[in-house]
């Protein structure tokens, strides 16, 4: 798909139906994640719940991905292979899931902290947290993809992280990656004008180090070039006037991770 792909209004309610059902996926995760527990039966959990509610995982076998989740721990970045991996306190955990329901995709992820993490952590998912916001912000009609990147990369960099320039966000709905690019970083007022109709998935992935990152021989998983630990958060969103509409949610996740801790 070479060209943008503008939804209708439509569409853009099944690809929200879509999405809401990854934040569902990722909020039955939050359940269980925590220490002690592998990340391949975080994968487990995840295939079965999405399959249950009659749609597919949109990573499986996506271009030969093997799993339902990309689970990425620490100074991993994104792509991570579910594995027998033992989630440790301190850990953080990226965990980015895709569905396809109704032909329609949704597309989101969240790095969970587990337990106590260190400042240098805490400080890195808030303000990942944070470019997510700002980004979005950007998304409106009008505005350029450079507002977008630009919105994300100054927060990223006034507070000292590096932002991954080899992997960026995207187009999604009738496929998982479609046109435009987005990455999360730019010039304000460069790229394509966004305009109504279009659906993105908007993903900074920042670095509590170097930008730099490493692909590992397995094609899929990267990390940070020096092993400093990463955070990714993604929302998929319609572009609007004046405000995006956001379509898939993080209140699902933090309701469960709250009562979780009380």
């Amino acid at each position: 798909m070479s060209k943008i792909y503008y939804k209708s209004a439509e569409e853009v309610e099944l690809i929200r139906e879509s999405s809401m059902l990854v934040s569902k996926t990722l909020a039955e995760v939050a359940k269980v994640i925590g220490p002690g527990i592998t990340t391949m039966s975080l994968n487990k959990l995840a295939e079965t719940f999405i399959k249950d509610q009659g749609a597919v995982p949109a990573f499986l076998n996506y271009n030969g991905f093997p799993y339902a989740l990309c689970i990425s721990p620490n100074e991993q970045v994104v792509h991570g292979f579910p594995s027998d991996y033992v989630i440790q306190e301190g850990d953080l955990i990226s965990v980015d899931c895709g569905v396809i329901k109704n032909n329609y995709f949704g597309d989101s992820a969240y790095t969970f902290s587990i337990g106590e993490i260190d400042a240098e952590r805490q400080k890195l998912v808030d303000v990942t947290k944070a470019c997510l916001v700002a980004g979005i912000e950007k998304a409106v009609s009008g505005s350029r993809i450079g507002d977008v990147g630009y919105a994300i990369q100054k927060i990223a960099e006034d507070n000292g992280f590096g932002v991954v320039r080899e992997l960026v966000g995207h187009g999604v709905g009738v496929k998982l990656h479609e046109k435009p690019e987005v990455p999360n970083y730019g010039q304000r007022g460069r790229g394509i004008k966004l305009e109504e109709g279009m659906v993105l998935a908007i993903e900074p992935m920042i670095n509590a180090g170097t930008a730099g990152v490493k692909f590992w021989s397995d094609g899929w998983t990267v990390t940070s070039k020096d092993n400093k630990p990463s955070a990714h958060f993604e929302h998929t969103i319609a572009v609007k006037k004046g405000k995006a509409d956001v379509l898939s949610t993080f209140s699902l996740i933090e309701e469960v991770l709250e009562k979780k801790h009380k």
